[in-house]
């Protein structure tokens, strides 16, 4: 393979998304690849407005904006913690966030930046902490015009 240009790395702070960097890093050339890290909000969070236990909208408004700002905050951490580390390695790094399907979004983004590889950690293990925002694997494979790793569980 090739050495890539523009690694694709998604990542969003779960196991298996560190298993992905340690791998992006492997197959990462500094002043070759520029890592692009894609960290996905999965749309599974528009719908948490607590309905179910709040009962006013002023509450329901003021517990959407307390989760939008802790997905932001969390968001903006991990962004900054893989930059550091590749700023660690000598490598370009940019990010992109975005909120939506993941599957969809990372083919979306794939096309934006010209990614030639693309890196995601493996499903997590049943009873392994963790969202599993449930990456349609098929979709993703079907619609990549480039390579796919899947860093392996350890």
């Amino acid at each position: 393979m090739k050495t890539p240009t523009k690694l694709l790395l998604c990542h969003h702070g779960t196991a298996g998304a560190k298993r992905a960097e340690d791998l992006a890093h492997e197959f990462a050339i500094p002043g070759t690849t520029t890592i692009v890290h894609c960290l996905v909000v999965p749309e599974l969070w528009a719908g948490m407005q607590g309905d179910d236990w709040l009962n006013n909208a002023s509450t329901r408004d003021a517990f959407g904006d307390y989760v939008e700002n802790m997905l932001e905050n969390d968001a903006k951490r991990e962004l900054a913690a893989v930059a550091s580390r590749c700023k660690e390695r000598g490598l370009a790094y940019q990010s992109v966030m975005r909120f939506g399907n993941p599957a969809e979004t990372v083919l979306a983004v794939v096309g934006e930046v010209g990614a030639d590889l693309v890196v995601i950690g493996s499903p997590r293990h049943r009873g392994e902490e963790g969202l599993n925002s449930r990456m349609e694997l098929e979709k993703l494979v079907r619609g990549l015009k480039c390579p796919l790793l899947i860093a392996p569980h350890s």
